[in-house]
């Protein structure tokens, strides 16, 4: 089976096929820096990391973009309230510039401990206010620009397919609060360039042909992805709440400019939720992965627990899911370690793993492979290196996994409790459990005998 992708814009599963082979363009909407992000928006980066590696692990070479914004995102998409990095600024005592350097960095943290492989390419809104400005003056002279006293905005009414990506009923759409409705001439219309207001110090401002301020957030995606991938190339990837404005925007201003819809594919992935409702940082209830180490949880065991969902399909957590995940997991390096040195990949194999993860990213399906694999009557080495073969896609680090050395006198309490069991004395054998843990390790009980690891 060939590469398919659910195509938001389309609403469909089209065959994937690279606009300039054997080359993949693809731009993936990066964090807004300032504060943590938390589990929920970490999801949707597992899910582009996956895209990506499936890419790869089909052979070509991804070209991967991923934006740091660290300037004109505003409070509300509505282009209304303070810039965020400036307010993280002004309520941490922090230049914005510092703000934002310490959220960037924590970000690039938290992808390395889930196994997300960095972009090709990192750029910073700051870093490319010419190339905003440009693309804001090409929408300008093709005639789809408006000026109010707030800023420079773009005029939907112009395009007659605006919010396709949506499909939504445009005059629902709120207008922005910075504005009167009577200086807007849509609803829909959005900030390309504001001005920097008189009553209000800022940090972050440039000069521009229009006056003193700052780009709006939508702007930045559409000139920096044409600047490193054109402006019509492979895959545009961000999560659900980017479909119903930001998205359609990049759209409008790329439309506006080059006469493309900016990508042949985009691909959103859905949010994940507590028990109690959608995680946000708005609401104040938010997890990071920080939060999950401090807890003992290795952040792989909620890589896992993500690839248990298809990306479009919501996923709730809490932690019984997440101990779940994180018992799956040690137990899949355990058995996968136990192969022993890899051999050869079983080819069969092999190609029903591909076709799951073609069939617009399958992942479930695929690590289900993962077990069933086990159960075969293949030999060690064959399970070994198939199972590394498909941890290209999964990227749960089997190979690299090692169990820690346990203790000479560790062992020795874990073979007394064994033999505490065969005589069936349960008290005994608890209280060699808790002995094993006063040193600082686990036992865990399985089919092929007591597994010993350091308690996190």
């Amino acid at each position: 089976m060939s590469l398919q992708l659910y195509d938001t814009y389309t609403r469909s599963v089209r065959v994937f096929e690279p606009l300039r082979p054997p080359e993949v363009g693809l731009y993936t909407c990066g964090p807004t820096v300032y504060d943590y992000a938390h589990i929920g928006n970490l999801r949707t980066y597992i899910f582009e990391d996956i895209l990506r590696r499936v890419l790869a692990f089909d052979g070509y070479t991804v070209k991967h973009v991923m934006n740091i914004t660290d300037v004109g995102h505003l409070l509300s998409d509505g282009d209304m309230g303070e810039d965020k990095i400036e307010r993280s600024a002004r309520l941490e005592g922090k230049s914005a510039w510092e703000v934002a350097t310490y959220y960037t960095e924590a970000f690039q943290r938290d992808i390395a401990r889930l196994n997300i492989l960095e972009p090709t390419i990192w750029c910073q809104a700051t870093d490319h206010i010419e190339e905003q400005i440009e693309t804001v003056r090409c929408i300008e002279e093709k005639g789809y620009t408006y000026r109010t006293a707030d800023g420079i905005y773009f005029d939907t009414s112009r395009l007659d397919d605006y919010g396709y990506l949506a499909r939504i009923d445009l005059e629902g759409l709120q207008a922005g609060a910075r504005v009167r409705l009577g200086e807007k001439r849509n609803p829909t219309d959005f900030a390309l360039w504001k001005f920097s207001p008189e009553d209000e110090k800022r940090q972050m401002e440039w000069d521009s042909p229009w006056g003193v301020g700052f780009p709006g957030w939508h702007i930045e995606c559409s000139a920096m992805s044409a600047k490193y991938l054109g402006p019509y190339f492979d895959i545009h990837c961000g999560g659900e709440d980017h479909i119903n404005v930001h998205h359609p925007n990049e759209i409008a201003q790329t439309e506006a400019c080059y006469g493309t819809r900016l990508a042949n594919f985009w691909l959103h992935g859905y949010f994940l939720h507590l028990d109690t409702g959608r995680m946000g940082k708005s609401l104040g209830n938010f997890i990071t992965v920080e939060d999950l180490v401090e807890h003992g949880y290795d952040p792989l065991a909620y890589r896992y627990l993500c690839l248990n969902a298809h990306y479009r399909s919501p996923l709730t957590f809490n932690l019984e899911t997440l101990d779940a995940a994180s018992r799956a997991l040690d137990r899949l390096r355990d058995l996968v370690y136990g192969w022993g040195t890899p051999g050869e990949v079983d080819a069969a194999w092999l190609a029903r793993f591909t076709d799951r993860i073609h069939d617009d990213l399958n992942i479930p399906q695929a690590l289900a492979l993962v077990w069933d694999i086990g159960k075969t009557d293949l030999s060690a080495a064959t399970k070994k290196a198939t199972v590394r073969a498909f941890d290209e896609v999964l990227g749960l680090q089997l190979a690299e996994w090692m169990p820690a050395v346990v203790p000479d006198e560790v062992m020795e309490l874990v073979a007394q409790r064994e033999a505490a069991r065969d005589d069936k004395d349960w008290v005994k054998a608890d209280e060699l459990r808790d002995a094993i843990a006063d040193a600082g390790y686990e036992v865990r009980d399985t089919p092929e005998g007591p597994l010993v690891r350091k308690r996190a």
